[in-house]
């Protein structure tokens, strides 16, 4: 089967040196509904690290605001994605998310850990569930890319290679996924908000289970979820293989799918990017440490 047309331009495009294009065109593109997905099961996962869904929980915003929570969030990171990281549009985001995240004590390693988790989980769920895998320069492409993002959010100590920031991402989930009481709260109102995009709330019992089976064990116990049944779990999975099979042999998007064009209930009018998160603007931000 000959090469779709942007997965062929990609082949001609330098992991590191064209990184931004490669993550662009991956995400507007190729791999567009595969990438949110992961994206959403990529924040899921830092759930399970208790001083991460400590703090979210003392926020507040996932309880009270939930689908703002996740609109600021996505939109931020289809800003980064679509536009750049050294885009003006990105500088303004980098600028309304360090602003938010300053307000707070979060760790650098912790802010390492969700940095990671947006390298990995998408090129492990399109590994499993996308129409075709990463080529090494797509995956490289995504370190190079979050390396910058991690770069201009004032993160230190990021790992040198792609082996090694993977070797920390597994590292930490082994030893900080635990058991807590916020992994819960925060985790079941994430699940609810993310079933409501489509199934009726009264369907929400029965959806529930679809989600903890796409959720590996130590996730499931770090979440105090039920294990599903081995036969859900292959119904699922074989489920998204099969949409993956189905689309090899559908046609790339020709137009970029633009995350940020997106009717939101959340924004109805459009956003500006000084809009997005929580403002904090009469507080004095705590120190980072």
């Amino acid at each position: 089967m000959p090469l779709k047309p942007f997965t062929q331009k990609i082949t001609h495009l330098d992991a590191e040196k064209d990184h931004q294009e490669i993550v662009r065109l991956l995400v507007c593109h190729v791999f567009h509904w595969d990438l949110e997905r992961a994206l959403e099961f990529a924040l899921f996962r830092t759930f399970a690290v208790p001083s991460i869904s400590t703090l979210l929980e003392k926020t507040g915003e996932f309880q009270q605001r939930p689908r703002k929570r996740y609109d600021d969030t996505e939109l931020i990171m289809y800003e980064l994605a679509e536009n750049g990281y050294t885009s003006e549009r990105a500088k303004r985001a980098f600028r309304r998310m360090n602003r938010m995240h300053g307000h707070w004590p979060i760790t650098n390693d912790d802010m390492l850990y969700v940095l990671s988790t947006f390298i990995f989980e998408p090129i492990r769920w399109i590994d499993q569930y996308g129409w075709r895998k990463l080529a090494e320069n797509e995956r490289l492409a995504f370190y190079h890319f979050y390396v910058g993002v991690g770069g201009m959010m004032n993160i230190k100590d990021i790992p040198g290679s792609y082996e090694a920031f993977e070797a920390f991402n597994i590292n930490y989930e082994k030893t900080h996924f635990k058991t807590a009481d916020s992994n819960r709260k925060i985790g079941d109102v994430t699940v609810d908000l993310l079933l409501s995009f489509y199934i009726p709330k009264f369907l929400a019992p029965v959806g529930k289970p679809v989600v903890y089976a796409m959720m590996d064990d130590p996730l499931l116990e770090s979440m105090g979820y039920p294990k599903p049944s081995a036969f859900l779990r292959s119904f699922v999975k074989g489920m998204l293989r099969f949409r993956a099979w189905l689309i090899q042999f559908w046609p790339e998007f020709q137009q970029p799918q633009l995350g940020t064009k997106r009717k939101r209930p959340t924004y109805p009018k459009g956003y500006e990017i000084e809009e997005l998160g929580v403002h904090y603007d009469k507080e004095q931000p705590a120190e980072q440490s």
